[in-house]
């Protein structure tokens, strides 16, 4: 077993981000794999790494998490959020600089189902006067 950590969970549409903060040395590990790997576009790099730097502590802490469910932008931004979540649970006086950022708020936004008699959730079928 590894030192102490914190815990935290992060959410977006269907994915969910079990995350824990070490202390270390900037390490960022997604179900086994480099976080570089696991999300290969750099913009969602940029997303997993905004937290850690907006409070400048990039290479204080190694990061270990689950991500399931979703696709991969889902569970980049779940992950940002169980990161924020985590260092606000490790230090409150990081939400102040995190709140105004909007990274602690979780992103209700899902998809919407489909209704019955319609094509999709909102689309329906074309429809042909004569």
């Amino acid at each position: 077993m590894m030192s102490d950590f914190t815990y935290a969970t992060g959410k977006r549409k269907n994915a969910i981000s079990r995350t824990r903060l070490y202390a270390g040395t900037g390490q960022i590990t997604v179900n086994g794999r480099p976080f570089e790997d696991y999300f290969p576009r750099k913009s969602l790099q940029m997303v997993v790494q905004q937290p850690l730097k907006l409070v400048k502590m990039l290479e204080r802490f190694d990061i270990k998490a689950n991500c399931t469910g979703g696709g991969v932008s889902g569970q980049a931004e779940a992950l940002r959020h169980g990161i924020s979540r985590a260092l606000c649970a490790l230090d409150p006086e990081l939400r102040a600089v995190l709140k105004p950022a909007g990274l602690l708020t979780r992103d209700a936004r899902k998809k919407e189902r489909k209704k019955y008699g319609l094509r999709g959730a909102r689309a329906s079928f074309q429809f042909s006067k004569r």
